[in-house]
């Protein structure tokens, strides 16, 4: 039995002590297919003695998965699309072109609202249809920063794929802004 999650057999078997075939035959058995995903979590930790907990989200999404409960990339308050790009600058730089609004405006004109900014850190943002976009930058030396991107409260999988070739097109857009 195969699931749709990216988290292979191996390392789901090093990480839980079982298999995709085996995890997903222990939760039908278990009647998790008729649960809501906070009870499928519970069943994992309680029931089944899994005790690291990013594991039995794993787990849980990829039985939800393959037993059709929910689709790839979907989260209980919607869809959410994921994009990152290293980038050749220090993250005090990349974050001023997030954060100042004149800056912005030349690599991102979009409309948001600002909600919570940490300094070379992250970014909280409300996307102009209310959406969310979380920004994280991680420093990767002195002069390299990550940035991830995380746009959520999507419609659907339409929307996600809409979403990430934006994401690919406005980090791009940033890297030439910061070798400016």
């Amino acid at each position: 039995m195969t699931t749709r999650s990216r988290i292979g057999d191996a390392a789901v078997t090093a990480a839980t002590g079982r298999t995709w075939a085996q995890w997903i035959a222990a939760l039908d058995g278990a009647g998790a297919a008729a649960k809501s995903h906070r009870e499928i979590v519970a069943l994992v930790h309680g029931r089944f003695g899994l005790d690291r907990p990013w594991w039995g989200q794993m787990v849980t999404v990829g039985y939800e998965q393959a037993r059709g409960l929910r689709a790839v990339h979907e989260r209980p308050g919607g869809f959410a699309a994921n994009v990152s790009r290293t980038l050749s600058a220090p993250a005090a730089d990349v974050f001023v072109l997030w954060e100042n609004a004149r800056r912005r405006a030349s690599w991102l004109p979009a409309p948001l609202t600002l909600r919570k900014a940490t300094a070379s850190k992250s970014l909280r943002i409300t996307w102009g249809n209310g959406a969310n976009v979380d920004v994280n930058l991680v420093a990767k030396g002195a002069a390299k920063t990550q940035v991830a991107v995380e746009h959520s409260k999507l419609a659907d999988a339409k929307s996600v794929a809409a979403a990430k070739a934006f994401w690919r097109d406005a980090l791009a857009r940033l890297a030439e802004r910061l070798e400016r």
